[in-house]
Parts: C-alpha cells; sequence; structure tokens
C-alpha cells in the first residue's frame, strides 16, 4: 500500500509519513492522536497540545506546529527516561 493511501485509511499515518498540506480541524487532530475530541479542545484550554488558532469562529492547527509539537514530545519522552 502506498504511503499516500495509507494515510486516507488511517490518520495517524500523517503523524508517520507527513502531514496534509493544510490547516487541520480539531476532528483532524483528534483522529491523529486516535483521542476524542473533547480531549483536543481541553488541549487547547490547558496550553497542553500543539499550537492553534482562531480563523474566525474556526480552531485551525499548522501542520508545521503539529509536527514539531510531535517531535518536542518524542524529545521530552526520552529525556525523562
Amino acid at each position: 500500500m502506498s504511503a499516500s493511501a495509507l494515510s486516507t485509511t488511517d490518520p495517524r499515518a500523517a503523524l508517520r509519513g507527513g502531514l496534509p498540506d493544510r490547516y487541520l480541524t480539531p476532528d483532524d487532530i483528534a483522529d491523529m492522536f486516535g483521542v476524542p475530541l473533547e480531549t483536543v479542545y481541553q488541549w487547547r484550554r490547558k496550553r497542553t497540545g500543539p499550537p492553534a488558532f482562531r480563523i474566525g469562529k474556526h480552531l485551525r492547527y499548522d501542520p508545521a506546529d503539529v509536527r514539531a509539537y510531535v517531535v518536542q514530545r518524542k524529545r521530552d519522552c526520552q529525556g525523562a527516561a
């Protein structure tokens, strides 16, 4: 199966094979991380998840910021071990 076909069937594959070339929605983030949508909103309120911004009333995530967040989380976890 090609990487592009995999990313359309498994949203979490986007974190492994390259993120989409568009701003991501909270639903996209929930799918990628395999968490409930409410968890994504809690991360936003607590400022613990990937950084987001608003376009009008819509919350969006820059794929580059999401990738940087994942890389930093991995570094934090490896440093704690």
